[in-house]
């Protein structure tokens, strides 16, 4: 079995795969937690916990066979070790007060903004690690593991431009500003059009005017088959 008291084992269930990988990602370079499984429909995601249970889940509400909240209860009713966190567009009220009834560890809406996405699994690290080395708790101990309260760890707000050119919003920049800040290795304009909630063509707008103030860099990947791939990534000092 992959679960340790140091390693908590984690499934993604994400039709978007292109979100899915970028998640993972985002996942593997957090300290104690690996990404065992993808599942991209509730089917795949059943059949897969036949036989393997993992320490948690990250779960979204629209898939193309079953709708999350349903899998979401299925989930409990067979497997209550499982913990689940929901990473969801569905932001209506029947949704989320399942999702608390449910037990839920956290709610993100997409757009995930990563300094939250990352933040949350920082706060589930610890709780995790907190209940695994006590067995009796006073009060002020639980209050502390049912706060949900969450601050971001990093700052991302884009420096100061006057005048933005036409096209340009300052919220969806800071969004794509945090993307890349947030990652160690470089992105596509797709997969950081999955990881902002916007489109490519959205995506590439930003990630080029970015690189024209000279805060990302811009490195070409040329493959066997297509066009070059340009890839983006925060800018290094010298």
């Amino acid at each position: 079995m992959l679960n340790t008291n140091n390693l908590i084992d984690v499934m993604i269930i994400e039709d978007d795969e292109v979100a899915a990988v970028s998640y993972s990602k985002f996942i593997e370079k957090i300290d104690s937690l690996k990404v065992s499984f993808i599942a991209n429909t509730g089917e795949q995601a059943l059949e897969l916990l036949e036989n393997y249970q993992p320490k948690l889940i990250l779960l979204d509400v629209f898939l193309p066979d079953i709708h999350g909240i349903e899998l979401l209860w299925k989930i409990r009713n067979k497997y209550r070790n499982i913990d689940i966190i929901l990473i969801t567009a569905s932001n209506d009220k029947k949704s989320v007060a399942e999702a608390i009834r449910g037990g839920v560890f956290s709610y993100l809406i997409k757009p995930v903004m990563m300094n939250r996405f990352i933040s949350t699994l920082e706060k589930y690290k610890s709780i995790t690690s907190k209940l695994d080395q006590k067995e009796l708790f006073v009060q002020n101990e639980v209050d502390s593991l049912f706060l949900t309260s969450e601050t971001s760890s990093k700052s991302t707000e884009v420096p100061s431009i006057k005048n933005f050119p036409k096209g340009i919003d300052k919220l969806t920049l800071n969004r794509i500003k945090e993307i890349i800040v947030n990652l160690s290795e470089s992105v596509n304009a797709d997969e950081c059009a999955a990881l902002a909630g916007v489109s490519h063509s959205t995506s590439r707008r930003y990630l080029e005017y970015l690189a024209s103030e000279d805060l990302i860099e811009i490195t070409i990947h040329h493959g066997t088959v297509g066009r070059p791939e340009r890839r983006y990534q925060l800018k290094q000092p010298n």
